[in-house]
């Protein structure tokens, strides 16, 4: 029998390590993947961005940003590293021009209806009987709503609550007074013109006698800045063209008028003789102003 010891077993030996070549390491020991700058950044830039967006005053530094937060989120997918900043970036660059769109429709059109609703902005005021001063009627000044709005309100100026002959209803361009209205002026009208034409069965002409004034900076004309409407007591509305008739000392509509400058005369209408007097005058004192209504007496 041998007495000899036994040798231990020798580690494997390894080769030498090949100048370029990456030592043999564990994969679960390996660095995990870092966010890359440029997603980071492009995060940030997309937030802000989208922020600027949504805030009228600053909206276009975010219509800036968000395009480069875009670019820099593609930039960010393609270079190694982890993905989501780059990802959340590029969503939220999208949804953010989105957003941003959507904010600027909304700031325009709200622009938009301050300023028509300036320009449409009437005035009212009475003219008391047997006093030389002119009278606020209630609310002084009261800027008439939309009529679809006053109609079925107390609101005075309204159908169901018409202003009285002798009121005067303003805009930033137009002063109207209807002064008086004549109901059964049929036989002064046709006397007026032989072309005139004669009011069906059922109907005779009234005569709406009105003065307008032209309070604008510069010029206008009362054909297109004011309108003159009868509406009669069941809602049907008649315009001076609904028949060809020419009143006597009728309105001419198409003087040009500069500042403080005034026209009065006649309107024809005719109307059913049976409810002339219940009917309503619809006036319009400006191209955007809105309707304030008159009664016939």
């Amino acid at each position: 029998m041998s007495n000899a010891t036994p040798t231990p077993p020798q580690p494997p030996q390894q080769g030498p390590i090949q100048p370029g070549t990456a030592p043999n390491t564990d994969p679960s020991t390996s660095p995990a993947p870092k966010l890359h700058v440029v997603s980071i950044i492009a995060l940030i830039v997309a937030v802000v961005g989208t922020v600027c967006a949504m805030i009228p005053g600053v909206l276009i530094i975010g219509w800036i940003l968000l395009p480069v937060a875009f670019v820099l989120a593609i930039i960010g997918l393609i270079l190694k590293g982890r993905k989501w900043a780059a990802i959340v970036a590029l969503v939220l660059s999208i949804v953010g021009t989105i957003a941003g769109v959507i904010a600027f429709f909304i700031g325009a059109a709200n622009v938009v209806t301050d300023a028509f609703d300036e320009i449409g902005d009437t005035t009212i005021s009475e003219e008391v009987a047997g006093d030389d001063e002119e009278a606020s009627a209630p609310d002084d000044d009261a800027t008439m709503e939309d009529d679809d709005d006053a109609e079925g309100s107390d609101a005075q100026g309204t159908r169901e609550n018409p202003l009285p002959l002798g009121s005067t209803v303003d805009s930033d361009e137009w002063s109207i007074t209807v002064n008086s209205v004549t109901l059964g002026a049929t036989d002064a009208v046709l006397a007026e013109n032989q072309f005139n034409d004669p009011p069906a069965d059922g109907d005779e002409y009234i005569l709406v006698n009105v003065t307008a004034t032209y309070i604008g900076a510069d010029s206008g004309m009362p054909a297109i800045g004011t309108g003159v409407e009868y509406v009669t007591a069941d809602g049907v509305t008649i315009s001076g063209d609904d028949a060809l008739a020419v009143a006597p000392d009728a309105f001419d509509s198409m003087a040009e008028l500069y500042t403080d400058a005034t026209v009065t005369g006649n309107f024809a209408f005719a109307v059913p003789s049976a409810s002339a007097a219940d009917g309503t005058l619809a006036i319009r004192a400006g191209l955007l102003a809105d309707k304030v209504f008159f009664a016939v007496q």
